[in-house]
């Protein structure tokens, strides 16, 4: 048996209730609670375990005392104290309360439980006053889950680093708690641990689970230290490092995955660090859920960082990809664009999709076929739709059926017996969905109507039948929901339930009787009405009705009014309410003992529930993509070896703006795949950066993309340095948070990479922003990786004379008489054109249009024209370097023509021809001005 034990962690922390169990303070709460076990329970023995494999230092746990983790008793739940104060308090308290960091402890009490520790959540300066924190839902059962919203947090990770020679190398395990599938990720990171932070930020965790040794005192490590900076709205917890354990974890998956899904196996058996930490999560996740999960009912899959390509939180929040940045309520994201999903499972997968969009060009070419037959088929789309829309959260539907409470409670047996509801009703929607399917055509549709003909569906809806009513079903609203369950099960199974329902009837009927006698009795327009909070209660409208003294009966009590409606009750009703509450404990006893004899049956064929939920995710992500497709003129993507996107246009700004947004032209090769942007202030270069961005992500998605044509180079990394905010949290300026950006882009692109960099190097003078802006470029320049480079820095243009795979464009601009004011105006087009801006001095002219004093402006134009004498210099280009460009030009388009070119053997002659012909042109123009000055 496990005695919770309060651990105060300061000697001034507030005294603990033990009604409540949880301490508030200005600052937010804090949990520090540890389990103590009775000497009487603790375990005679301890299991063996193989030795540590090679190369990994004994990361993945100690083995010497890895004894499993203790059920707590029925009813217990650990007490919780509170925590406030940073690291070296954090020790101090640790020490003092017996925290065992090391493995091999010699206080026997601490081997044989984790010890569980709720950290401060941030690391930085102690004399914060308050930290953004909220409560863990450490009580999280199968009862409340139906409660909690698709997108709330509900993701518990573990993360394990490897020691020694393995530093660097981390495994990885995450569970939904709302879907019953772990997914495990094994990876080697470099010192940033932007992949660790990226795929946690990727998971937007409710909690993270941590090694105590990753913490030890005076010595935590640099993962750690980062995690804690950059979750501090997350629950951290560390637990003792055995319950790393790769043996124990690959016990675990052979225990509980499914055998569809054993293949695992063979991958993860030799990844020792995602093994550890699958090991930890599932022995924490027993522990807080007060329940296991049943035997083979776990979907365990094993994903590579290679698989799909990665967007770093930053440039998550740069794009608006799910939030956005001005008001984080309304839906003007990628997100809202694309989100017309109908089931709480499609919105997941359409949102972790966008964060991690795909880089298999065949996977993604059989996205793009079905979205087109769902196009091309109006059938075939409105009858999916139709269908997909009555699915519930198969997922979470899932989870709580695979879990086995550890104590039968009411709530237990409700939520037991409302999901075999939703069960039946799912299951019934399957041959609606084939119908809906059978005509179709692509080898993705015709994989998914496969997978619905398995037999065990109508096994196990047949199961279900045996026992439950046939006109059970969900049903919106909770009396409908109250008396579905209550007559569930079928008459003649058990007779005691069958008199229980005959009281239940009898109740509710003297119920609606008495209110009706009130009525008649005071001559009052009195009806029934129900709530899960108050049961039954009366409601009455008092529409052109005087009521005496205005004043109800002193019979009725507990009286509230809104506008001309109130709401009563009586004290023989609640009575009432309180035998009616009797009765359904009784029923609903019985009906969970029926139900968990049946649910025993049609464990061993459930499984195929995990092919239907992903089916169904999956359609409902389609659909929406089609959909949007509908609303729009969107066009199907082609993938090759070039981005060329002909007249596209920003997907978010369609939705806000009334007019469609200007179209533009976008070509980017291996030959020329440096783009800089020029052009004045609100010309419209940021917002052409992001829409590039939104349409490769859409494209790698299998969504349509805004444009006439587009073709698009699979990005196995999406960079954006685009935001000009500095950030008071980590006390970084807008230069030094500039710094950091490009930073990790430098040490993380490479040449799969799509980099947009928008305005380096202002957050300084003008000459070391130049300066770091040309150092950057000269590096990027090196790599393969497409870029595009806005800047108002025009000396960044002259690079083009020494880089031949630097091209120019820039924002055109119209210069209008501007009649009322007698000055001259600049009418933006937002176009882009090739060469660079003609533009001079375009931030006095917007300086000009603006509040600022007229003598201010003719100060600043002064002195500008005076420093532009002194330091810009001509820089020439000399015949010779054009000359290369033309062959350079030519022989790229030759490369990528033989690369890419569909053309029939005519219309290739033609282009060719017109290739020839233009090279010839290059040279006589280069030779007749050999002084042309670029500016």
């Amino acid at each position: 048996m496990l005695r919770p034990e309060i651990s105060s962690a300061s000697p001034s922390a507030p005294a603990v209730s033990p009604s409540s169990g949880e301490t508030r303070s200005p600052q937010g709460p804090r949990y520090n609670f540890r389990l103590q076990e009775t000497p009487q329970s603790r375990p005679s023995g301890q299991v063996a375990s193989a030795s540590t494999p090679p190369g990994t230092s004994g990361a993945a746990g100690d083995r010497s005392s890895s004894s499993s983790l203790p059920c707590p008793a029925p009813g217990s739940r650990p007490a919780q104290g509170s925590y406030f104060g940073n690291k070296r308090a954090y020790a101090e308290n640790t020490v003092a309360s017996n925290f065992t960091f090391g493995a091999s402890s010699s206080s026997a009490r601490d081997t044989n439980y984790p010890q569980t520790l709720k950290t401060p959540l941030s690391t930085g300066n102690p004399q914060r006053s308050s930290y953004k924190s909220w409560t863990p839902q450490m009580g999280y059962s199968a009862s409340s889950s139906s409660a909690i919203s698709a997108h709330c947090p509900s993701v518990i990770v573990a993360v394990v680093e490897g020691r020694g020679l393995a530093r660097g190398e981390i495994g990885m395990a995450s569970i939904d708690l709302k879907n019953p599938q772990i997914i495990l990720s094994q990876f080697a990171d470099n010192t940033t641990y932007a992949k660790v932070i990226t795929k946690l930020k990727i998971l937007s965790p409710l909690e993270i689970i941590m090694s105590n040794t990753a913490c030890a005192v005076g010595n935590s490590t640099k993962l750690f230290t980062l995690i804690t900076e950059n979750f501090k709205n997350v629950n951290f917890t560390t637990i003792q490092r055995k319950y790393f354990n790769e043996t124990k974890g690959l016990e675990y998956i052979e225990q509980l995955c499914i055998a569809e899904f054993s293949t695992v196996l063979m991958e993860v058996q030799s990844k020792y660090y995602c093994l550890a930490a699958v090991a930890a999560l599932l022995k924490y996740v027993e522990f807080i859920q007060n329940s296991v999960y049943a035997p083979k009912s776990l979907k365990i899959c094993f994903q590579g960082s290679e698989q799909t390509a990665m967007i770093d939180s930053s440039s998550a929040q740069n794009l608006e990809l799910l939030i956005n940045n001005q008001d984080c309520r309304n839906n003007h994201t990628l997100f809202g664009v694309l989100n017309y999903t109908k089931t709480p499972g499609g919105s997941r997968r359409l949102r972790s999709n966008i964060l991690e969009p795909l880089v298999d060009v065949e996977t993604i070419n059989m996205r793009l076929d079905c979205v087109q037959e769902l196009l091309q088929d109006e059938e075939l789309f409105f009858g999916l739709q139709s269908v997909i829309s009555r699915f519930l959260d198969t997922e979470q539907l899932l989870s709580v059926l695979v879990q086995i409470p550890k104590q039968d409670t009411v709530n237990a047996a409700e939520s037991k017996i409302t999901n075999l509801i939703y069960l039946k009703h799912t299951l019934e929607l399957v041959d609606p969905l084939k119908i809906a399917m059978k005509n179709c055509n692509t080898p993705l549709l015709r994989a998914y109507y496969g997978s619905l003909e398995d037999k065990r569906f109508g096994i196990i809806l047949e199961k279900i039948k045996t026992v439950i009513n046939d006109d059970a079903r969900y049903m919106k609203g909770c009396l409908n929901m109250r008396t579905q369950k209550c007559y569930a099960v079928r008459s003649n199974i058990n007779e005691f339930l069958d008199i229980a329902r005959r009281t239940y009837t009898e109740i509710v009927d003297d119920i609606a009787g008495m209110i009706s006698q009130l009525g008649e009795k005071y001559s009052l327009p009195l009806r029934t009405s129900f709530s899960s909070a108050r049961g039954f209660f009366i409601q009455m409208t008092t529409d052109c009705l005087a009521l005496p003294n205005d004043q109800l009966p002193s019979e009725f009590i507990k009286i509230s009014k809104v506008k001309n409606s109130y709401s009563f009750t009586s004290a023989d009703l609640i009575k009432m309410n309180e035998r009616c509450q009797e009765s359904l404990r009784e029923i609903y006893h019985m009906t969970y003992m029926i139900v968990c004899k049946l649910l025993s049956e049609i464990y061993e064929h459930i499984h195929c529930l995990y092919k239907l939920s992903d089916t169904v995710s999956m359609l409902d992500m389609l659909l929406s993509f089609a959909h949007a497709c509908t609303l729009s003129d969107y066009v199907r993507p082609e993938f090759t070896d070039t981005l060329a996107i002909k007249q596209g246009w920003h997907p978010i700004l369609e939705k806000i703006s009334a007019e469609k947004p200007i179209a533009n032209n976008t070509y980017i090769t291996e030959g020329s795949n440096f783009l800089i942007i020029t052009g004045p202030n609100m010309s419209g270069k940021s917002t052409y950066l992001k829409q590039i961005a939104l349409c490769q992500i859409m494209a790698q998605i299998g969504s349509y993309v805004p444009a006439e044509y587009s073709s698009f180079r699979i990005a196995k990394q999406i960079f954006t340095r685009l935001s000009t905010d500095d950030d008071i949290e980590t006390n970084s300026s807008t230069f030094m948070k500039e710094m950091k950006e490009i930073a990790y882009i430098l040490h993380n692109a490479n040449d799969k990479s799509l980099i947009l960099i928008d305005e380096l190097g202002r957050g300084t003078n003008t000459e070391e922003g130049i300066g770091i802006c040309y150092a950057v470029c000269e590096y990027l320049l090196s790599l393969k990786a497409f870029t595009l480079f806005a800047t108002h820095f025009l000396e960044l243009c002259h690079i083009d004379a020494l880089y031949l795979n630097v091209e120019n464009m820039h924002f055109e601009v119209q210069h209008v008489k501007n009649t009322s004011r007698n000055k001259e105006a600049i009418l933006y087009t937002y176009k882009l054109s090739k060469g660079l801006t003609e533009e001079k001095n375009y931030g006095l002219k917007a300086a000009e249009v603006s509040s600022l004093p007229p003598s201010i402006v003719l100060d600043a134009k002064e002195i500008t024209t005076q420093i532009t004498r002194q330091i810009l210099q001509n820089q020439r280009s000399t015949p010779e370097m054009e000359r290369q460009r033309a062959v350079y030009h030519l022989a790229t388009r030759l490369v990528q023509t033989a690369r890419n070119s569909q053309l029939d053997p005519d219309s290739l002659r033609i282009y060719l021809s017109n290739l020839k012909k233009k090279y010839k042109e290059d040279f006589p123009k280069t030779e007749q001005v050999p002084g042309k000055t670029e500016e």
